[in-house]
């Protein structure tokens, strides 16, 4: 059953003017277009042609599915993204604009507090609107940021423990930056085998260094992270992508940093 447009007005509100043109930027090459027929998971839904979209760019958190299901299920979309090749399971990754609307339903979804961006996205112009609807949420406890350990201490090893092989946001102070091998390791811990750290691959630095970063001028400073947490010898995150990584104020309050 379509829903009135008063609901997708709403929606779109919730991004805000500024961050709504930033959302523009996400708009892709267009992909093709069709009617929601289900949401078959937190972020996949199918068309009534039989196509499998998943929403890219983001995270669920437990209340993405039901909030996908009341804003997408039954109304005409369009896609748009970089690439339109299926993954693995048959699924094109996309993002879905409801039909007539400027705003995508995943910038909709991080506004809501009911997604984490997912930093997969390498266009700095579309990573910024996703990060800044996500910020804009954090700062008024929307949806997942309510919860006051939505973002993990990294001088809480335990707790990001107990979250292995789930999608994590930690922040915390690097006290120390070494190298092993093709690998660089950011240590929040003096105990390097039970505390947190980010591990950083030769690979991935070219990304660093583009954005003027250098590794090692991040000791001492307080950054936010954001992940699939490993357990191996401690709780790690692997960052793979430049837009995992985010520098915060030295006096900045915790969740709030876009």
């Amino acid at each position: 059953m379509k829903r009135p447009l008063t609901l997708i007005a709403a929606a779109a509100l919730l991004i805000g003017s500024h961050d709504a043109a930033l959302a523009a930027a996400c708009q892709f090459e267009a992909q093709g277009e069709g009617r929601v027929t289900a949401i078959t998971d937190a972020r996949s839904l199918r068309l009534d042609d039989g196509r499998e979209v998943r929403l890219v760019g983001i995270e669920p958190t437990a209340a993405t599915k039901q909030a996908l299901t009341t804003l997408l299920l039954g109304r005409d979309v369009m896609l748009h993204g970089s690439d339109d090749t299926p993954d693995r399971y048959g699924r094109q990754s996309a993002f879905v604009f409801i039909r007539d609307s400027e705003t995508p339903a995943q910038a909709v979804l991080l506004a809501q507090g009911d997604a984490i961006v997912s930093a997969e996205i390498a266009d700095k112009d579309c990573a910024a609107a996703l990060m800044a609807a996500e910020a804009e949420a954090r700062r008024q406890k929307k949806g997942n940021w309510a919860d006051l350990l939505a973002i993990k201490n990294a001088e809480s090893p335990d707790d990001i423990l107990a979250g292995i092989g789930r999608f994590m946001v930690v922040e915390g102070k690097v006290l120390s930056v070494r190298q092993a091998g093709a690998m660089t390791y950011l240590n929040f811990s003096r105990n390097w085998t039970r505390g947190f750290a980010v591990t950083i691959s030769r690979r991935i630095l070219p990304a660093f260094e583009g954005a003027g970063i250098v590794l090692k001028s991040l000791e001492n400073r307080r950054i936010r992270v954001r992940g699939w947490v490993d357990g191996n010898a401690g709780p790690r995150i692997d960052v793979r992508l430049r837009g995992q990584i985010e520098l915060l104020g030295a006096s900045e309050p915790t969740g709030v940093r876009p």
